[in-house]
């Protein structure tokens, strides 16, 4: 019977959520961009009546950790619909940015 190598056993992060972080901050929409180094995904929110929208939180990671957020997400989503059942996307056409739009 051939060995395998032990598991490394996985490290115990301590987490630190300050009190402005835990606000949180309201986003329904997010615009993603990428290099060949890194992908910036920036939060913001679209308001009905204001033509301009702001960004309030701007992440940028590595192409490894955005895969790894993928995957992160889509485990989240099969949960929460296994438990509360199909998030019902109104407008498919609203997964992406209204035509003409721009960061500035």
């Amino acid at each position: 019977m051939p060995q395998h190598p032990e598991q490394p056993m996985p490290q115990q992060i301590n987490i630190e959520l300050g009190e402005k972080e835990a606000e949180g901050i309201y986003s329904n929409l997010a615009i993603i961009s990428h290099s060949p180094a890194e992908f910036v995904i920036d939060f913001t929110r679209l308001l009905p009546g204001v033509p301009k929208a702001r960004v309030h939180a701007r992440i940028i990671m590595t192409p490894q950790h955005a895969k790894l957020l993928l995957a992160a997400l889509s485990e989240n989503i099969a949960r929460y619909e296994q438990q509360y059942g199909e998030i019902m996307v109104a407008d498919p056409n609203m997964m992406m940015p209204p035509e003409g739009h721009k960061l500035h």
